[in-house]
């Protein structure tokens, strides 16, 4: 089929968004390419036909365990094979994942960065036919872009093991420096660039200078109908504000990723389908979240870099209609991002101490721990090893950055499971099991005859329920099958998981780049400077400011945003007050008039003006000198 044909028949589109095709056929002509696409552009597009185009496995490289899940169940949603690897995974389910890809029809393999680098992955890769090497988020891979992540440097050396492989690179957001720098570390041979214009005419962006945040943010949501965002920095806030809010009588919610799994889908399910107006969020909400009808995203509190910011404000208005992204901030907002930046930066003891702790709260011992993962709750841990939390957490992200631990987002993982034995053997051990054999009948009658081949997740309230039991019976049951090597069966969780990326070392041992880390301090510390530069400018178009950070230097004035705004406002006024300076002259120029009689002429002559406008237009011509007093009645000064 056609690429065409393919959109049309996988996803119902009969025509490509503007640069997508062209970035199709730069794949399919085997070229490296970057494209960077403003969020909601439809990225995901650009890989998903060309790879649905050729034979192989496209192989999808992405930070995000949430993404990589919702990309997964969206291409299953259209009968297409999709997989993902990702940390709280057994090696068993990894094993099998990769077996599929090797020797079954999947299309589409999700992974992060840091998996690319395991041995079992290094083994593995020889025998998948890789067609494409897409790079979501592929920003992350530039030290000078905004969410550096080091495991990303590594997908080069992948490149070596599949020389003939095209690479496709994607992003929302890029300067000229990072992109130069993408193509550079991801080896490009050639470089073959598509981008969209960072403008979006549709969305009016406007700053807020305000000492009342929450009147400022309730006034806005009164007067902008519709759905919408209301981004902050702390979990406690989210919560505030929604609660603020719903007393004053407008529907919304809050959500983190402190939440529990269920909690989190729902509350994400109601916005989406509108049964709550506003939701209140850290940036943890709205990757991946495709709602086109956002009228309004409104930040709290300053982000970290204009790229976040422009990501974040760009959920709005995604279907082309007019919207609004409003940024509130007071003084105190920008001592408060130079404080978080410098707290970001734990001293190298903070980072020894937080690893040693770690080793020691998993029981691990030195020399072991290879990619074994745990579910993690950070504050229970920096409580228990006297941490302060803000101090763990950047810790952990520096140990991160390193590659000796890797932490997934709170990701929701159902239970997953997998028959260990084949079709006859599993017939033989449940005629001669008579006590599990209603439970394994359960388990073909709800998941079918794919639970020979790979891993499903399961779900154990759905069998308690068919079987008539409670939850407890059927775990015990699924349990003891496990023990007897019937089944492979990994029970859910909704923790964090942890997993171990090296062998344990002590903490002496560690070896933290520093000079890696100083930069880093100081591309942030740029980061930071261009957002306070951003919310100080009361001269430039709010867009132009925006564009021309990402290297766009020949876009107008939005006409939209709050300058262009007040602009439009002043020149009117401008207008007003001198159209009445030529309505007085003209009056003067027939015969003089008393200040009070020529005000109520020209009131009389032109009634579209107010009479303290003529008497301010009149005083500041006496001022500056245009007219005179002479006998008590005005005239023109020569």
């Amino acid at each position: 089929m056609t690429i065409n044909e393919i959109l049309k028949k996988h996803w119902g589109y009969s025509a490509f968004r503007p640069l997508q095709e062209d970035i199709i056929n730069s794949v399919l002509q085997g070229h490296d390419t970057l494209a960077l696409m403003p969020t909601g552009g439809g990225k995901s597009i650009c890989f998903q036909v060309p790879a649905m185009a050729q034979d192989g496995v496209c192989l999808v490289i992405s930070p995000l365990i949430a993404l990589m899940k919702d990309q997964v169940y969206n291409l299953r949603k259209r009968n297409l094979s999709a997989s993902a690897i990702f940390s709280g995974m057994t090696k068993t389910e990894i094993e099998r994942t990769l077996d599929n890809c090797a020797y079954g029809n999947t299309k589409f393999l999700y992974l992060s960065p840091e998996r690319l680098q395991t041995e079992l992955f290094k083994a593995r890769l020889p025998k998948l036919n890789v067609s494409l090497l897409a790079i979501d988020e592929a920003h992350c891979i530039s030290q000078w872009g905004y969410d550096f992540r080091p495991p990303y440097l590594q997908i080069a050396e992948i490149r070596e093991l599949l020389p003939d492989i095209p690479v496709l690179a994607l992003t929302a957001t890029a300067t000229k420096q990072v992109q130069k720098d993408i193509q550079e570390k991801l080896a490009f041979r050639g470089g073959h660039v598509f981008e969209k214009s960072f403008t979006r005419s549709n969305l009016s962006y406007s700053v807020f200078f305000e000492e009342d945040k929450t009147k400022k943010l309730l006034q806005i949501l009164q007067n902008v109908p519709g759905t919408g965002i209301v981004y902050v920095r702390s979990r406690k806030k989210t919560k505030d504000i929604a609660y603020f809010l719903q007393k004053n009588g407008i529907s919304a919610d809050f959500y983190h990723a402190g939440l529990d799994a269920k909690a989190r889908s729902d509350k994400q399910d109601k916005w989406i389908k509108n049964q709550r107006r506003i939701i209140v969020c850290t940036n943890a909400f709205g990757m991946g979240i495709d709602k086109p009808d956002v009228r309004v995203v409104v930040h709290i509190d300053l982000p970290e870099s204009l790229e976040a910011y422009y990501q974040e404000a760009g959920r709005a208005g995604r279907d082309g209609k007019k919207s609004y992204a409003a940024l509130l901030y007071h003084k105190a907002d920008i001592f408060s991002l130079d404080e978080q930046l410098e707290n970001r930066y734990p001293s190298l003891d903070i980072i020894k101490k937080t690893y040693q702790s770690l080793g020691n709260h998993f029981q691990i011992a030195i020399g072991a721990g290879l990619d074994q993962s745990f579910d993690f709750d950070m504050v229970e841990f920096a409580k228990k090893f006297h941490i302060k939390p803000l101090q763990a957490f950047n810790a952990l992200r520096i140990l991160e950055q390193d590659n000796y631990i890797s932490l997934s987002e709170a990701v929701y993982l159902p239970s997953r499971l997998m028959i260990r034995l084949n079709k006859e053997e599993f017939y033989k051990y449940k005629v001669a099991n008579k006590r599990v054999e209603p439970y394994l009948d359960a388990l073909l009658r709800l998941y079918g005859g794919t639970l020979y081949d790979h891993f499903r997740p399961i779900n154990e309230r759905q069998m308690a329920q068919v079987l008539r039991t409670s939850v407890e019976y059927v775990q015990n049951a699924l349990n003891h099958l496990k023990d007897y090597n019937v089944i492979h069966y990994v029970p859910q969780t909704n923790q964090p998981q942890l997993t171990f990326m090296r062998e344990r070392a002590s903490a002496d041992q560690i070896q933290i780049n520093r000079k890696r880390l100083d930069f880093r301090r100081e591309v942030q510390h740029g980061n930071v400077s261009m957002v306070i530069k951003y919310v100080t400018n009361q001269e430039t178009c709010r867009s132009q400011q925006l564009v021309r950070y990402f290297g766009e230097l020949d876009s107008k004035p939005c006409g939209v945003c709050d300058i262009c705004l007040q602009a439009k406002r002043q020149k009117k006024e401008e207008e007003r007050l001198e159209a009445i300076n030529e309505t007085v002259k003209s009056l003067l120029h027939a015969e003089s008039l008393s200040f009070d009689l020529l005000v109520s002429q020209v009131a009389q002559k032109a009634t579209q003006y107010k009479q303290d406008e003529i008497v301010k237009v009149v005083r500041w011509m006496m001022d500056n000198e245009q007219l005179k007093e002479e006998e008590e009645k005005l005239v023109i000064t020569l």
